[in-house]
Parts: C-alpha cells; sequence; structure tokens
C-alpha cells in the first residue's frame, strides 16, 4: 500500500472519529442544521478523497467546508440572534426556564420533616443526597425520588464539603420527590421538605402560585401576570425587528447609540484622512532628492508600524496617565487626558495617527514614485508653480490610485477595537446612559460591552443587531467609495 494512501485513509479517520464524538453534544444540545451540515459535508469529504476521481473538488471543496464553518455560519447565526431575545434571563430553553420557575418557587412546609445532609457523586457526575432522618434511618435522594441504602452508596461516593461547595448549583437545583412535598437543601448539611407552590398548566400555559392565587401567562419569553410581575428565568424566542426597533425608538438606547455612532464616523474619518496627510507630507518630504539620509529616515518612520499595535496602545496609556504619565510631567500640567470626554477623543485619535501614518507614508512614497514625472515637467514648462503641479496633476493622481486603500482603511477604523479598548477601555462613562456607554465607544466596543461586558447583564440580540447595521453601514460606504472611484477613474482617462 502506498504511504500517501495510509495518510490519507489516517487523516480521514481522525475526521470521523472527530465527527462521531462531536454527534452526541450536537444530539443533546439540538443543534439539528449543524448536524446534519456536519455529517454531510464529512461524507462528502469521505466520498472525494477515497475515489480517484474528483480532482478538481478535492481541491475546492475543503475550502467551501472550511468557508461555510469559519464565515458564513458565524454570519447567519448573528442574523438569527439579531432577530431573537437571547440576553441574560433569556438564554434556556422554555423546558428549561419552567423547571427552573417551579423549583424555585417552593416554601418549607411548617412542622415538617428535616434531615441531615451528605452530598453525594454518581459516576456521571450526577448529584444525589444522603439523607438522614429524626429516626436515624437514611435514604439515597435523587431526582426520581428516595430509596433505601440497604445495599450501600453505590453507584454514588461520599463527597467532603469542599467537594460539595464546587457542585453548588447542582446542590441548589435538586428536589427529591416524596409523597408529601419535595427535600431541598437548606445548607449542605442540611436539607429540608418543601410544598411546590407553583403551578404549571400545559393546556393554556400559564404558571399559577397557588399561595397568592396570581397567573402568570407566557408573553414573548417570559411569564407575565398581569400587573406586570415577571418570573425569571425567561427562554429564548424570536421577536422579530424588536432588537433593531429599539435601537431606534427606544430613547435609553437611541441617545447613547447616535452619540456613538456620530463619533463612531468622526474618528474613522479623521483617523483617515489626517493619517494620510502626515504620511503623505512624510513622503513628500523624503521624496525630495536634496533630502539626506533617506534610507534611514524611512526605517525610523516603519518602526510605529512594525511593533505590535496592543503594545503600542499600552505605552500611549501610560503616557497619557493623568498622575505618572510622560506628558503631563514633561508639560508640568495635570491635565485629564483619560478622563475627560473630549481629551480622552483626542487621545485615542493621537494614538490612531500615530498606528496609522506609517501605513500611509509607504502607500504614498510608492504611488508617488509611480507617477509619470513627465506629467510634472511638462506642467513646470508652462510655467505651473510647485503648488499647482501638487494640486492639479500629483494629488489627483494619488487620490486616484489610493481611493480602494481609503475605503478600507475607513471600514478598519470604523470597527478599530483594540484601540478603544485598550487605551480609554471606551470611558469616560456617559453620565445618565442606561447601557455601558462611553464617550470614546466606537460601535464595536458598544457592541462589545452589550454583549459581554455589562454590569452583570448581556444583551447578545441588541449586539448582534448593531452589528449588523454596522455591517449595512460598512457596505454602503465602501459601494459608494467604489463608485466613486470608478468615475474618478474614467474622469481620469
Amino acid at each position: 500500500m502506498k504511504v500517501g494512501l495510509i495518510v490519507k485513509v489516517v487523516l480521514l479517520g481522525l475526521l470521523d472519529a472527530l465527527v462521531i464524538s462531536a454527534l452526541p453534544g450536537l444530539v443533546s444540545n439540538e443543534h439539528w442544521a449543524l448536524l446534519v451540515g456536519t455529517v454531510l459535508a464529512t461524507a462528502v469529504l469521505n466520498y472525494l478523497y477515497l475515489s480517484r476521481r474528483r480532482i478538481p473538488a478535492k481541491f475546492l471543496v475543503p475550502s467551501t467546508v472550511l468557508l461555510a464553518v469559519f464565515l458564513v455560519y458565524p454570519v447567519l447565526y448573528t442574523v438569527f440572534v439579531a432577530f431573537t431575545n437571547y440576553s441574560t434571563g433569556h438564554i434556556l430553553s422554555k423546558e428549561q426556564a419552567v423547571e427552573r420557575i417551579l423549583a424555585s418557587g417552593v416554601a418549607p412546609v411548617e412542622g415538617g420533616p428535616t434531615y441531615k445532609l451528605r452530598i453525594l457523586l454518581g459516576q456521571d457526575d450526577d448529584v444525589a443526597f444522603l439523607l438522614t432522618d429524626e429516626n436515624g434511618k437514611q435514604h439515597i435522594g435523587n431526582d426520581e425520588g428516595l430509596t433505601s441504602t440497604d445495599q450501600g452508596l453505590h453507584p454514588y461516593r461520599q463527597l467532603n464539603l469542599k467537594e460539595a461547595q464546587q457542585y453548588d448549583t447542582e446542590v441548589n437545583l435538586l428536589s427529591v420527590p416524596t409523597d408529601d412535598g419535595e427535600i431541598k437543601a437548606e445548607t449542605f448539611t442540611r436539607a429540608k421538605l418543601y410544598k411546590r407552590t407553583r403551578s404549571h398548566e400545559g393546556s393554556n400555559d400559564t404558571i399559577t402560585d397557588t399561595t397568592t392565587g396570581l397567573t402568570y401567562r407566557a408573553v414573548r419569553g417570559s411569564y407575565v401576570s398581569d400587573s406586570g410581575e415577571r418570573l425569571t428565568p425567561g427562554w429564548r424566542v424570536p421577536v422579530g425587528a424588536d432588537n433593531f426597533q429599539r435601537i431606534f425608538t427606544n430613547e435609553a438606547i437611541r441617545g447613547p447609540f447616535l452619540k456613538i455612532f456620530a463619533w463612531t464616523c468622526g474618528f474613522a474619518v479623521i483617523s483617515v484622512l489626517v493619517s494620510f496627510a502626515v504620511g503623505l507630507l512624510l513622503a513628500l518630504v523624503l521624496g525630495d532628492k536634496r533630502m539626506r539620509g533617506q534610507k534611514i529616515y524611512r526605517a525610523l518612520l516603519i518602526i510605529p508600524f512594525a511593533l505590535p499595535s496592543f503594545i503600542t496602545a499600552l505605552i500611549w496609556k501610560g503616557m497619557f496617565n493623568n498622575s505618572f504619565g510622560l506628558i503631563n510631567n514633561l508639560l508640568h500640567a495635570d491635565i485629564p487626558w483619560l478622563l475627560d470626554p473630549t481629551l480622552a477623543k483626542v487621545a485615542v485619535l493621537i494614538v490612531n495617527v500615530w498606528l496609522g501614518f506609517p501605513y500611509w507614508f509607504v502607500v504614498t512614497t510608492g504611488a508617488l514614485q509611480a507617477i509619470p514625472p513627465e506629467l510634472k515637467e511638462a506642467a513646470r514648462v508652462d510655467g505651473a508653480s510647485e503648488v499647482r503641479v501638487f494640486g492639479r496633476i500629483t494629488l489627483p493622481l494619488l487620490l486616484a490610485m489610493t481611493v480602494p486603500l481609503f475605503i478600507l482603511s475607513f471600514a478598519f477604523n470604523f470597527n478599530n477595537f483594540n484601540v478603544i479598548y485598550l487605551i480609554t477601555g471606551g470611558g469616560p462613562p456617559m453620565v445618565g446612559a442606561q447601557t455601558p456607554a462611553g464617550h470614546t465607544d466606537l460601535l464595536i466596543t458598544y457592541t462589545y460591552r452589550l454583549a459581554f461586558g455589562g454590569a452583570g447583564t448581556s444583551d447578545y440580540g441588541l449586539a448582534s443587531a448593531i452589528s449588523l447595521v454596522i455591517f449595512v453601514l460598512v457596505a454602503i460606504v465602501s459601494f459608494a467609495g467604489f463608485r466613486s472611484a470608478r468615475c474618478g477613474d474614467g474622469a481620469l482617462s
């Protein structure tokens, strides 16, 4: 057997084993579309690479599969989440939410029995109780009920207190059903008989509090009473375009969003234009043949571009420090660079221009050398001044060559997460904002804070909706930019 065939069979075997090991997780989480796609992709790859034919497909299909996994699927999932209420308090499925609500709606039975408690752990990491009643009789309690310990604790083992604390959530959720109610843990060493105070009616999908008679109806992922009281947790449901409406109609979100949107556009435009201007100025100066040591200066100017951007950003953050920063020390001043909203914006712009001008210096240096010198010489012969030659010949040709890079740079700075996150973290915070918004937040950092950085809350649906808005805005700007670039090409030609 050829070595190549052996390697191919081994790699396909590893792929099949990996997919088979992932199948139980996909089934248990009910990811049916992903399950079908994974199985089909694996079957196609096995067919292609075990066949002597389909040579072009052997090169195209793997890249297509990777494109679908790492690009298409995340995009489609973001679109899906944008139309749901996926957020803190709405993470579970409906069945899980109902189970949690019923489990939390319990009250101790007055005069009911109490038990000494020890925590047991099964072979599948399932938690159970070892209960000792007031007569000293022991039972094993799990979610199916009570069983005798006459046959020992098998398949469980008893945990010490330190080990039991690692299963805090499981212990709190476990209810042992009995004829008189449910046994739940009060502490890690004591359990008590409880009775349920909530009941679920599947026919009309309501939950009733048996102590107050209050009824909660299922409304858009939550059980809500007529007075507006909600039971937690809720569950994930489609909410249509609600997240998009919240962006533009909810004042608590719209106010910070519009401010952040305006700042994002300003940050991107100013960063691109100032970086371009600085880069072009340096390219013109160092392009003058009378300038000595051009190679040395060019090498030095590339350094900010060569260093990892996060290191540069952190160095600048230290330099802008209010108390110990180099800038304030040199100025003998106490300027709150990162605490004042306006100064913080100036600071992040300075850092971003510092990081961006070497790129434009390289680009414009190459573009200037590509402009035919005969054009400028002809203009000078006709009596044009250097300023007129630059304004009428050099700059238009330079812009025509760099418009696609302008669009690319604008899109990059529109989503420039690193500089904002490392320098200011989006701060200083907007006073009165009901969402985690800061004065230097860009839409991308604001989205991140909504999804992952809130004060104990996350709103993935709203964050996904804003992500789609960002995509649409960047797409519109890119489309308009490329159309104007083509118009410019036509005019120049």
